[in-house]
């Protein structure tokens, strides 16, 4: 049915439809207690039933993020007896902490509800959902929804910390409804410090970084000073438990318990700014009010953050593709801006695709703001561009996987590539998860013509790395025609004495071809990997600062006629050359040996046609270590139809049925919700392959793995 669908309809329907399908599924679920919730069906070889039963959420099913809707399952702490709490923490640490020296920008994430595709912890098959990828315009995330408290699916936090960037939740209270949650919860002092350590308590769990507080609704005046409370505990039970955390007010309900948004900071809301870290200002701002803003905020000007709404709806300059308005004239007064609902792009499918008017919208943000995150500031760097969605995942250049995917915890650091709305370089630049990819399912792509000995360059990263006396290593995978197509990298320093220095780093035959550009070019070996051509080289750069790295494209030396320039960039790694070797040398991971994997919540099911569907949660550790060493995990299984095996409780080296990519974890533990199984399979091989932030991974062949016999296990009906 899904073909007939993906034939009938154009891409820009069936994001429609998608899109619908999932609000209406989230509507659905968030309608019912915390108890309930619809199942999901996984990727790769499991199967797709259109059954989805109701289940608690106690018990085994595909991982999903999900918000807390009552005071009572605040207090009663249920989501940490929830099969899915331990899927839903991040693990991904925060890269730097906010400054303090400049405005900030606070994006909001607000899209259609909350919860959509992105509740899928391990990922799902809609390739077409929203995602974020300009993290590096940025200070702070918010994940909102409107229900009491809105949890960030860990996905946005992984990739927000891997960019540098804070995720809050939001805890939010609104109508008569939360009007009477807000009696309740500030009926005592004591009640309103326990519910505001119960949001600590969640965040600090969970590994996100603290909370918007939204109180949109009318508070009875004698609960003022409990409502004060709330606030001011909770900002200090977070610093103490998480330094660095942040608590922002909401510009709502006033100081006097009136539901009245100030849009600016004045007597009426600075009390609860004063108790926090900051304040997100209402978006209906006048002209005038974001400097008065900073007159009463004083030395804290940079606390406030003066709302967008990018639907328009009221807010100063129209938002939508005049932005830029409202953005230029906050830099200009010297304060903080909170952008809210940047997904208008995607709701209201703004042409001509969400890829294109994405980046297109973005790039208004950073000619009004500019870039605020630098990256990479620390060794190792890697990207392999991954956006966190695609149609295939590979794994040096070798396809694991040709099922779409959505996964935004899998991105990886995001290139600062320029839009130009003209189309008028001589190479377009574009990230295409439809291309081939070496690792992941990202790349860059580069086409378009050169002549004769023209070249082009792109920006792809502005880092901020100092470099000592130790030497780096740097490489990266390069696909295409290597008689019309060469590249390479282009690395810009800076100097002690603030001297700019390039160095082009490329194959050897380009070293005589560009001495007349004045560059010095540095040698690469190279090595071909599946069709890509993976380039390395070392250099030393001892008290210099590495500042940009930018794309490099041309032809041959000999080359005289235009011709057709198309490459493909798979990855980027910079690593410390000392490191390189010790690895190199040495096992860099554990061996499978130290590792132990476990099989829980086993159950087998009948399916279709005489198979069986297999669901069993898999959990792994090294034997000395409590905590896990990688940060990212591939999981596989292979089929084991010999009795001989079973016995042996060894797997054969070369398997002896295909294996499958099943998905990739970010925390020590996977759930495989249905494994589609032939009648004659007598049990299952998991491989757990530990993948490690500088871009390596141990071998599928040596990775650990666990033999899940099948013989005997009653199937439940």
């Amino acid at each position: 049915m899904r073909d007939l669908i993906r034939a009938y309809f154009s891409r820009r329907t069936l994001v429609s439809i998608y899109n619908l399908f999932f609000f209406l599924s989230n509507k659905l679920l968030t309608s019912f207690p915390l108890s309930l919730i619809m199942p999901k069906s996984d990727t790769g070889a499991e199967s797709e039933s259109e059954a989805v039963p109701l289940l608690d959420l106690s018990a085994p099913s595909s991982p999903i993020s999900f918000p807390i809707k009552s005071l009572q399952d605040l207090k009663s702490r249920s989501y940490f007896d929830s099969f899915h709490f331990q899927f839903n923490r991040s693990t991904v640490p925060l890269r730097r902490d906010l400054p303090n020296n400049r405005p900030r920008v606070l994006v909001c994430h607000d899209m259609k509800g909350g919860y959509v595709d992105d509740k899928w912890i391990q990922g799902c098959e809609n390739d077409a959902g929203y995602a974020i990828w300009h993290w590096y315009l940025m200070d702070v995330f918010v994940y909102f929804s409107h229900s009491l408290v809105t949890i960030p699916p860990p996905c946005w936090t992984n990739t927000a910390h891997r960019h540098g960037v804070k995720v809050l939740g939001t805890f939010i209270t609104e109508w008569d409804e939360g009007k009477a949650t807000c009696r309740e919860m500030l009926a005592t002092k004591e009640s309103a410090q326990m519910y505001a350590e119960r949001l600590a308590e969640l965040s600090t769990s969970l590994g996100f970084d603290g909370w918007l507080i939204n109180i949109e609704n009318e508070i009875d005046e004698e609960q003022i000073s409990n409502l004060k409370e709330f606030v001011s505990h909770l900002t200090k039970v977070l610093h103490l438990s998480a330094p660095g955390a942040l608590v922002i007010w909401y510009d709502s309900v006033t100081v006097c318990g009136d539901l009245e948004w100030q849009d600016q900071l004045n007597e009426k809301n600075k009390p609860f700014f004063d108790l926090c870290d900051g304040i997100f200002m209402n978006y209906t701002w006048k002209e005038s009010y974001s400097k008065l803003s900073a007159e009463v905020a004083g030395d804290r000007k940079y606390d406030v953050y003066m709302g967008i709404d990018v639907f328009g709806r009221g807010s100063f300059g129209g938002g939508q593709w005049t932005v830029n308005t409202a953005l230029d004239l906050l830099k200009r007064n010297n304060v903080s801006a909170a952008i809210f609902a940047p997904g208008w792009v995607y709701e209201t499918a703004q042409p001509p695709n969400f890829h294109s008017a994405q980046n297109k919208w973005w790039s208004l943000v950073e000619k009004s703001w500019g870039i605020v995150q630098t990256y990479p500031q620390v060794l190792p760097f890697y990207s392999d561009f991954n956006q966190g969605f695609g149609y295939h995942v590979s794994l040096e250049g070798r396809q694991l996987s040709d099922a779409p995917w959505y996964n935004i915890s899998c991105q990886s650091l995001q290139p600062l590539l320029e839009f130009k709305e003209d189309n008028t370089d001589i190479i377009q630049v574009t990230v295409d998860a439809r291309e081939a990819s070496y690792n992941g399912g990202g790349n860059i792509v580069f086409k378009g013509r050169l002549e004769g000995d023209v070249y082009f360059t792109a920006r792809l990263f502005k880092p901020l790395l100092h470099l000592s006396s130790s030497p780096i290593t740097i490489s990266y995978s390069v696909k295409s025609d290597h008689e019309t197509s060469k590249f390479g990298l282009l690395l810009c320093f800076s100097s002690p004495s603030r001297e700019t220095k390039s160095i082009l780093v490329a194959p050897k035959e380009t070293t005589t071809r560009l001495d007349h550009m004045f560059l010095k070019c540095l040698v690469t070996s190279e090595q071909t990997v599946s069709e890509w051509t993976v380039h390395e080289t070392s250099l030393v750069m001892d008290g210099h600062t590495l500042t940009e790295i930018s794309a490099f494209c041309y032809r041959t030396e000999n080359s005289t006629k235009t011709s057709e320039y198309v490459a493909l960039l798979g990855h980027i790694s910079i690593k410390d050359h000392h490191v390189q070797l010790l690895q190199q040398n040495l096992v860099s991971l554990p061996p499978a040996s130290s590792w132990v994997i476990e099989a829980r919540n086993l159950e087998l099911v009948p399916g279709n046609s005489g198979s069986k569907i297999l669901r069993v949660k898999l959990e792994w550790r090294q034997k000395q270590l409590e905590d896990s060493v990688s940060p990212v995990y591939n999981v596989y299984a292979e089929n084991v139809k010999s009795t001989d095996v079973l016995r042996s409780r060894k797997v054969l080296e070369k398997p002896r049925s295909k294996r499958v990519f099943l998905g990739i974890s970010h925390i020590p533990a996977y759930y495989v919700s249905e494994l589609v199984l032939d009648s004659d399979v007598k049990g299952v091989s998991f491989v757990v392959q530990p993948c490690c932030e500088d871009g390596s991974w141990m071998k599928v062949d040596d990775s650990p793995n666990l033999l899940v016999n099948l013989e005997g296990l009653p199937q439940v009906a």
